[in-house]
């Protein structure tokens, strides 16, 4: 995984108003709101005795551990050793190791990595996608590493085989291109230009150009993607990393060609199943690969021009995991 980065980990909808205790990025991780309803993050392991935080319970706009009463503030500093009464003051090495967090558009993201910076930016979302869409939503395990499942999603040569009977339809089996476009050093599109194999070679990414509104793919390092089928459709998936062999599909469907609210999100939420449908055509291949984590420098696989979005991909993960080390 990419160090400092700022990685989606959740739904808004799964932080309520009691402490959350999930693993994400390999770590054990516990969340809560404080008074202002903002997400905290921190490891979800009590500095004291090392149990659950996740257990415990948020007690006037602190995280209370579960066993002792150790109460932390929303920056993971201890202000209550209760054995030790209100009048002393805890130490300060009595804290939690905690990460900073954003939320917006519905998903919670936590900065992976080292301390972050004093100008730290928030995340990139799609520009493309406001508050005239509604959406529906799915949470889907997968065994496998995120940047596979990130990989299938950036793989247009498979549709015809995988997706024979659903989006693979028309069996265009030939790809040109595809042609990859960089939109700055975190956000890439992906056109795609598959067509029926008519006896002709493929034309080169460099002869094609795209058309105003063709469906495309965009992918914003180091774990969103979506689908833009139309102005008024697209599919969007967060890749959150469990740990190197498990991965969660956050997954949506947004419209807005339907804009009354309830409706709007009705029709949304009942896309789901047969976006699920489609996602799990895809899973038992995906979860097949070997090794288990992608890598631009595999020995074990010889890539073809089609696959020009993958290797991509792997080319800026790299770069991105040299920086932090």
């Amino acid at each position: 995984m990419i160090r400092n980065q700022w990685y989606v980990v959740l739904d808004s909808k799964q932080v309520k108003d009691k402490p959350v205790g999930v693993k994400r990025l390999g770590e054990k991780l516990v969340f809560w709101r404080d008074s202002k309803h903002k997400v905290r993050c921190a490891f979800d392991r009590c500095p004291h005795r090392g149990v659950a935080l996740s257990l415990g319970k948020v007690h006037k706009n602190h995280l209370q551990c579960p066993f002792h009463g150790f109460e932390f503030d929303s920056n993971g500093q201890c202000v209550l050793i209760p054995a030790e009464g209100r009048s002393t003051q805890p130490p300060a090495a009595m804290r939690l190791n905690s990460y900073p967090t954003y939320e917006a558009h519905g998903f919670i993201w936590v900065w992976w990595g080292d301390k972050a910076p004093a100008d730290l930016e928030p995340p990139h979302f799609f520009d493309n996608i406001d508050e005239r869409f509604f959406y529906g939503s799915a949470i889907d395990p997968w065994k496998a590493h995120y940047s596979r499942v990130i990989e299938n999603q950036l793989d247009v040569a498979h549709l015809p085989f995988v997706h024979h009977n659903t989006i693979g339809r028309g069996n265009r089996t030939l790809v040109d291109g595809p042609k990859v476009i960089w939109k700055n050093k975190k956000m890439m599109y992906t056109y795609v230009f598959n067509r029926v194999d008519d006896g002709s070679k493929p034309r080169s990414a460099d002869k094609l150009e795209p058309r105003d509104g063709q469906v495309h793919l965009e992918f914003i390092i180091p774990n969103l993607w979506q689908n833009h089928i139309s102005e008024d459709v697209r599919i969007l998936a967060a890749f959150v990393p469990v740990d190197d062999e498990n991965t969660l599909l956050y997954l949506r469907f947004y419209q807005k060609f339907l804009p009354v609210p309830f409706l709007g999100k009705l029709v949304a939420q009942l896309a789901m199943p047969s976006n699920l449908r489609i996602a799990h055509e895809d899973r038992g291949i995906v979860e097949s690969h070997r090794p288990l984590i992608s890598s631009l420098r595999n020995n074990n696989e010889k890539p073809i021009k089609a696959d020009a979005p993958i290797i991509e991909y792997r080319r800026q993960r790299e770069a991105l995991q040299k920086e932090t080390r």
